[in-house]
């Protein structure tokens, strides 16, 4: 027999998004006081009511252990890929072999897609584009394609197999 969602759990459908919503507010506000909080406690209750009504996928969490590595192996590569790319840019033009390419997911969470793209977007020299409409592929802008069998398994091993443990 079906019952009918508890009280709390309709006024509050995602604690997640809740402190995901009241954190980003007080990021953007840059001030920490009390109505700055209570607003951002305000946006973080009424926003996840109608995110809802959108989107029935919500994050479901799994093995948190894997967040300190996986944020390092990010900001590692952001750095030396800053450089690799600060490098090309400066370099010969004909050098460059951009090009786009299909990366196959075996990550079928949404949010943990999402968290793939933005990594991907964030270091520097690649760019996440598309989705295909079925979530299986993911299409990829790269500066300078070397061997693209390499990039989709470094891809691979360093993000989406942690976000898989992160994101089940």
């Amino acid at each position: 027999m079906n019952r009918p969602p508890r009280l709390l759990h309709r006024l509050f459908p995602s604690w997640t998004l809740t402190l995901t919503v009241l954190a980003f507010w007080l990021m953007l506000a840059d001030s920490f006081t009390v109505g700055q909080f209570l607003f951002g406690a305000l946006l973080g209750v009424i926003i996840p009511l109608f995110a809802a009504r959108i989107d029935r996928e919500f994050a479901r969490i799994g093995k948190l252990r894997v967040i300190p590595g996986l944020l390092l192996t990010v900001l590692w590569d952001i750095l030396l890929c800053n450089l690799r790319v600060a490098g090309q840019v400066l370099g010969k033009e004909e050098k460059l072999h951009s090009g786009f390419i299909w990366m196959p997911l075996e990550i079928n969470n949404i949010h943990g897609i999402a968290a793939l793209t933005s990594m991907i977007t964030l270091t520097p020299g690649t760019v996440s584009v598309a989705l295909s409409d079925d979530r299986r592929h993911l299409l990829i802008h790269v500066l300078h394609i070397e061997d693209e069998a390499q990039l989709v398994a470094d891809i691979k091993s360093r993000y989406e197999k942690r976000l898989m443990e992160l994101f089940p």
